[in-house]
């Protein structure tokens, strides 16, 4: 099945670069639907919209989008198999900027959605969600960061942490990190975002980012969803547990 691209906007000089979103969704309704309020977002451009998973990975190669808003169940190729192929090493034409996938569900929580996140995926939420989150998970995605949708992040976690991961980093890898890094570590399974973290050990937002690739890289982790599964599944972070209390600004 082919894709439908939408014609482009004229673009502004002034204005940022709008992130780039492909809907992949069987329902014809749905899918307008969620065209139609991320259109409305003057920093987002929904590039084009399919209806199946083989669409969306043939879509999503020749386009590059920032972002891939996949429904996990579609006829013919399912969400999670679009996801594990759009999240393959290579598949992005910038290694720096790899094509990011949100998982929409109208279910809370089963084996479909497990699969998707552990196939790739870089967040997921549900359809009955607000308009505004679908919107902040976009953005979130877009710049690097995971999106888990906070109805069902506990049980999430703590599935996580039940299923454990044949694909975790060896334990000297874990080893390998430094007190900091295993500090951002910790938040990042907390669901901190950047700033927050830079103002929750009050350091730079540039050495915060600089923490997370060296995470991603020591670990092999493929983006931040990963890295929460890696906290989890090796007992660095526990379930149900609070993050570390705010460092006091010294000097």
């Amino acid at each position: 099945m082919s894709h439908t691209p939408l014609p482009p906007s004229g673009p502004d000089p002034a204005a940022p670069v709008p992130v780039r979103v492909l809907l992949a969704d069987d329902q014809l309704l749905v899918r307008g639907g969620i065209a139609m309020l991320l259109n409305t977002e003057s920093d987002i451009d929904v590039v084009a919209e399919v209806a199946d998973g083989a669409a969306a990975v043939a879509a999503a190669r020749e386009l590059q989008p920032d972002v891939v808003v996949m429904d996990v169940r579609m006829p013919h190729t399912d969400g999670v198999e679009a996801t594990r192929r759009i999240t393959a090493d290579h598949f992005s034409t910038d290694p720096d900027r790899p094509v990011k996938v949100l998982i929409l569900t109208t279910y809370h929580l089963d084996e479909a959605v497990y699969a998707a996140l552990r196939a790739g995926a870089s967040g997921f939420m549900l359809k009955d969600a607000a308009p505004a989150e679908l919107v902040r998970a976009v953005h979130t995605l877009a710049r690097g960061d995971a999106w888990l949708d906070p109805v069902v992040t506990p049980n999430l976690l703590r599935e996580f942490a039940a299923r454990p991961e044949g694909r975790l980093p060896a334990p000297q890898r874990l080893a390998e990190l430094t007190d900091r890094e295993r500090q951002v570590l910790v938040l990042i399974a907390h669901g901190f975002t950047n700033p927050e973290i830079a103002d929750h050990l009050t350091i730079g937002d540039a050495t915060v980012k600089t923490h997370v690739s060296r995470l991603l890289m020591k670990l092999g982790a493929r983006d931040r969803a990963q890295l929460v599964a890696v906290a989890y599944q090796s007992g660095l972070v526990e379930p149900g547990t609070a993050p570390p209390a705010r460092e006091t600004p010294t000097g």
